[in-house]
């Protein structure tokens, strides 16, 4: 599952973290690639990803969605 991602992957038990900086349009792309990767992980080895339980973190002082 991680081989050729680009940001950082942490996985616990059931649990899979995809962690990367987007303040680049090459930052985007490649969170872009990596969740494309995750997701045909998932297909081959016929699993689902609980869309319920998906977040987004947004991080900075200056980012607008920052909470």
């Amino acid at each position: 599952m991680d081989s050729g991602t680009e940001c950082n992957l942490s996985k616990f038990s059931n649990n899979i973290k995809l962690c990367g900086v987007v303040d680049t349009l090459e930052g985007r792309d490649a969170t872009q690639r990596d969740l494309g990767r995750l997701q045909k992980w998932a297909y081959v080895n016929l699993m689902k990803f609980n869309q319920a339980k998906q977040k987004v973190l947004h991080l900075g002082d200056g980012n607008p969605r920052h909470k």
